[in-house]
C-alpha cells in the first residue's frame, strides 16, 4: 500500500463512521417522531396552552390556510422529535469525537456536555412557563377591546419555537463562558471587566433573536446576564498560570 493509500484509508474509515452515527441519529428522531405523531393535536394543545389560557372569552386560535390543521401539529412534533432526540445525538457526537481526545480532556467534556444539554432543557422549560404567560398576557390586555384576538396556529406556533430555541442557546452562556475560560481564550478577570460591555451585548442580543417586543427582549437579556456570572463563578475554578495572574495584574 502505498503512502497515499494509507493515508487515505484512516479518513475513508472515520466518514463511514460519521455516516452511521448521523443515519443512526436520524434514524432515533424518525422513531420517537412516529411515537409522537398520534399525540400531534394533543401536543399542540399542551404548546397553545399559554396562549388560550389568556384569551378573552370567544377568542380562539384560528387556522387561516387550508393546510394549517394538519401541517402546524406536524411541524410541532417534528420538532418535539428532535429536542427528546438531542441527547442521543450528542452522544453519538461524543463517541466519534472521544477517541481523539486525551483522559483529561473526556473528564472535562462529559459533565460539560451533560450540563449543555441540561441547560439547553432548562431554557426551554423557562420560555414556556415563565416567558409564554409573561408576554401572552401583556399582548392580549393591551389592545382596543373590540378587536378579537385570534391567533394564526402557524404563527404562533413559529413564535413559540423562535423562543424556544433563543432561551434554549442562551441558557448555554455558562458553558460558553467556561469553555472560553478554560481554553485560555480570556480569563475570568479580564471578562469581569467587560461586564457592563456584556449587559448592553446581552440587550442587543434579545433585540436580534427575540421577536420585536420589549418584554421578550428583556425576558432574555435578563437571564443571559445572570448565566454570563454562573459562566464567570464557574470559571473561578480553572487554575490561572502565574505569568496570567502577572498580565493581568500590570494590565490593571
Amino acid at each position: 500500500m502505498s503512502h497515499e493509500e494509507s493515508t487515505q484509508a484512516p479518513l475513508v474509515t472515520h466518514l463511514v463512521e460519521l455516516r452511521n452515527r448521523l443515519l443512526k441519529s436520524v434514524l432515533v428522531v424518525l422513531v420517537i417522531f412516529a411515537g409522537l405523531y398520534s399525540f400531534a393535536n394533543e401536543l399542540y394543545l399542551f404548546i397553545s396552552e399559554p396562549l388560550r389560557a389568556l384569551l378573552p372569552e370567544g377568542s380562539s386560535l384560528i387556522a387561516t390556510e387550508v393546510a394549517s390543521p394538519f401541517l402546524a401539529p406536524l411541524k410541532l412534533t417534528f420538532a418535539l422529535a428532535v429536542l427528546v432526540g438531542i441527547p442521543y445525538i450528542l452522544y453519538q457526537a461524543w463517541s466519534f469525537i472521544a477517541p481523539a481526545l486525551y483522559k483529561e480532556e473526556k473528564t472535562v467534556a462529559i459533565p460539560l456536555l451533560i450540563s449543555s444539554v441540561i441547560l439547553f432543557y432548562c431554557g426551554i422549560a423557562f420560555a414556556y412557563f415563565v416567558v409564554l404567560p409573561l408576554i401572552f398576557g401583556f399582548f392580549t390586555s393591551v389592545g382596543p377591546g373590540e378587536v378579537a384576538v385570534m391567533t394564526d396556529i402557524n404563527n404562533y406556533l413559529d413564535f413559540v419555537l423562535k423562543l424556544f430555541f433563543a432561551f434554549g442557546v442562551t441558557f448555554e452562556i455558562p458553558v460558553a463562558t467556561y469553555l472560553l475560560i478554560k481554553a485560555g481564550v480570556t480569563t475570568v478577570a479580564g471578562l469581569s471587566k467587560k461586564r457592563p460591555y456584556v449587559f448592553l451585548g446581552c440587550f442587543v442580543v434579545g433585540m436580534l433573536i427575540t421577536p420585536p417586543d420589549i418584554f421578550s427582549q428583556t425576558l432574555l437579556a435578563i437571564p443571559m446576564w445572570l448565566l454570563f456570572e454562573l459562566g464567570l463563578l464557574a470559571g473561578r475554578s480553572v487554575p490561572v498560570e502565574k505569568d496570567e495572574e502577572e498580565t493581568e495584574a500590570s494590565k490593571a
